[in-house]
């Protein structure tokens, strides 16, 4: 996805299981994932050809999906009865959240429709989450790649929002470099929250940070 990072019920890496077509609003907490562009691009944005990856866009974290969870490892999928396809109101809502609007698309049918919410207050509730995570310096103005751990992200990531800890967060890679994170929020998204069971690690290693273009 972006429209194309991972695929939708690949968040954790145990395989979870997708409940499709579950009642809206039935979960338990949310995950933001916030994906690396760069790593993105280097594995397949710039051949297709996505605007997020032409040069001079410096992009470092940009938004995956606010995904509804079970606090369980599975989660709901695109739910019933609720619209498949975002309204032009609800994507101008999703206008400057997501990288493009296929992405934004997407996010609704699989996961928005599964929140309980409009398409309108789901995009709302994606931005809300994203503006309410602080990106640790380090990540932010990134000029060149550099080399960290799963631990010294996290712990980054905890300095930089006070009421984070690290049982809130996981961090995946691809072949040896930073693909994303996700940061987990309660159902209200007033809080972090625990991620409780989020399968294997997807980070065995250190890792490779290329920078933003």
């Amino acid at each position: 996805m972006l429209l194309a990072i991972a695929p939708a019920g690949a968040q954790w890496g145990g395989g979870p299981r997708a409940d499709r077509g579950a009642a809206p609003g039935n979960f338990d907490h949310y995950v933001l994932a916030l994906s690396w562009s760069p790593s993105f691009c280097m594995r397949e944005g710039q051949r297709k050809q996505r605007s997020q990856c032409d040069v001079g866009q410096k992009l470092g974290f940009v938004v995956h999906g606010l995904w509804p969870q079970y606090a369980s490892n599975g989660y709901p999928s695109e739910c019933a009865p609720s619209p498949r396809f975002p309204s032009r109101m609800a994507l101008r809502a999703a206008d400057g959240v997501f990288p493009d609007e296929g992405l934004a698309r997407h996010e609704w049918r699989v996961h928005g429709t599964c929140s309980g919410s409009t398409a309108v207050d789901y995009f709302r509730d994606v931005r809300r989450a994203r503006d309410a995570v602080t990106i640790p310096d380090a990540y932010r103005g990134a000029g060149g790649p550099f080399r960290d751990n799963v631990m010294a992200l996290k712990r980054a990531f905890v300095a930089a929002n006070p009421r984070l800890r690290v049982d809130m967060i996981d961090v995946a890679c691809s072949r040896g470099a930073l693909r994303e994170i996700y940061i987990c929020f309660s159902k209200d998204l007033r809080s972090f929250a625990p991620c409780g069971d989020m399968g294997p690690p997807r980070c065995r290693a250190g890792f490779e940070v290329p920078p933003p273009r």
